[in-house]
């Protein structure tokens, strides 16, 4: 099983990204995604998670900017960041719940397997 995700870079304040995460060697429509990230120095937290039924959830620094959906066809999850601030500045992992059926977790012990990150640089 891996997950791979991209999509990262060096934008400006103000601008957005698309990061994607694909999973490989088995299906995950039935298992909850999740996006964390962690900058330089702190340690790694939350950013959002989408469930099978497409329930999500959001840490307080990524409602009304970040969007997380799915697209089972392609087995892959998408985080859409807008408005993005310096402090956005992290690598950013996604992540999968190794059981089927869970709800939209933000706790990063939920997940089994994760992904190897993508870099995301704010620039002010």
């Amino acid at each position: 099983v891996q997950l791979q995700a991209s999509g990262g870079g060096l934008v400006q304040a103000g601008d957005s990204l698309r990061l994607s995460c694909a999973a490989s060697g088995r299906t995950f429509s039935r298992n909850t995604i999740g996006w964390f990230r962690q900058a330089p120095g702190k340690e790694r937290e939350f950013v959002a998670a989408i469930s099978w039924s497409s329930e999500t959830t959001y840490a307080d620094s990524a409602k009304g900017r970040f969007t997380i959906s799915r697209e089972n066809a392609k087995n892959t999850v998408y985080l859409e960041m807008d408005s993005l601030k310096p402090e956005d500045t992290a690598v950013y992992y996604c992540a999968a719940d190794g059981r089927a059926w869970g709800a939209a977790w933000s706790s990063s012990s939920r997940f089994d397997y994760w992904g190897q990150g993508t870099q995301v640089t704010v620039s002010s």
